[in-house]
């Protein structure tokens, strides 16, 4: 079930075996098992990339919960054993993480010592899927439009400006059309950012696709080829307030996004983590 549910996420089989560690024909065979067990073709082959038959919808999502709940079973049983030495995975995204995550990891860290914390730093798309997954147990990230079944606990709101060099002849206006931009070079986060989603969404409502010259994870390089000419972005307010380099206009219809701390509220959440959510929870509340 596990090969199954891997090469029908990825819709490839040797992707698959890469990331289980395990040959590719270990996977073709154990398919093609399952199939003659269950009597029914779950995968249709017919096309370069493989495509879930009908059949093998329903069994990916009966397989979804069969594995997920036993992940959350195990989870469980850690729990009763380690007590409250735990382990949390949490992924942050460059731009809240950096913001936000320092201080609230040092507190906890100072609270519960023994508590292992493993971090990722991936786009807020990216968290999403791993939450959903069940790979992840918290996620700080943009919850703007969040899936129905997350839990989260808000951290902040703002707008993305547009971002320019001093010297481009835009930074004279006081709010920018998104058309005008249609022309600019473009500097950008990485594909898996809700950011990056929400701009070139906006600039398909306008019927044009951005030239991206160039796209980065890090905040301060972005900024920094900004402040040199080399092209514009798009930033949180509160970032572009720190740094007095770059000028930050906001769009005429402006583009809002909203920040928290989530988790799936259809997966076991550990004692750890738990712990990490009431302590940000206070926090906020102060």
């Amino acid at each position: 079930m596990e090969y199954f549910q891997r090469a029908a996420r990825l819709r490839n089989i040797t992707r698959a075996a890469r990331e289980l560690n395990v040959s590719q024909p270990s996977i073709t065979v154990a398919v093609r098992r399952l199939e003659e067990e269950l009597g029914v073709p779950l995968f249709d082959r017919s096309q370069k990339q493989i495509a879930l038959t009908p059949e093998g919808q329903v069994f990916l999502e009966r397989t979804d919960d069969i594995l997920g709940r036993m992940q959350d079973l195990a989870a469980e049983m850690k729990d009763f054993r380690f007590a409250r030495k735990g382990r949390i995975r949490i992924g942050i995204t460059p731009v809240i993480g950096a913001y936000f995550f320092p201080a609230l990891l040092a507190r906890f860290r100072k609270v519960h010592p023994r508590v292992e914390t493993d971090v990722i730093e991936e786009g807020s798309l990216s968290l999403s899927e791993k939450l959903s997954a069940g790979e992840l147990d918290l996620a700080m990230m943009v919850t703007s439009r969040i899936a129905s079944h997350f839990d989260t606990a808000p951290v902040a709101k703002g707008q993305l400006l547009a971002c320019f060099s001093r010297r481009n002849p835009l930074a004279r206006f006081r709010a920018i059309p998104l058309s005008r931009l249609r022309d600019q070079p473009f500097i950008m986060f990485h594909e898996d950012t809700y950011s990056r989603r929400l701009v070139m969404d906006e600039c398909a409502r306008y019927r044009f696709v951005p030239r991206v010259v160039f796209s980065s994870s890090q905040i301060e390089t972005i900024m920094g080829m900004v402040s040199r000419g080399v092209g514009v972005s798009f930033m949180l307010d509160t970032i572009v307030a720190r740094h007095p380099g770059v000028v930050g206009r906001p769009l005429t219809k402006p583009l809002l996004i909203e920040a928290g701390l989530a988790w799936n509220r259809n997966r076991y959440l550990s004692k750890s983590a738990r712990l990490l959510v009431d302590l940000f929870l206070e926090d906020m509340a102060d």
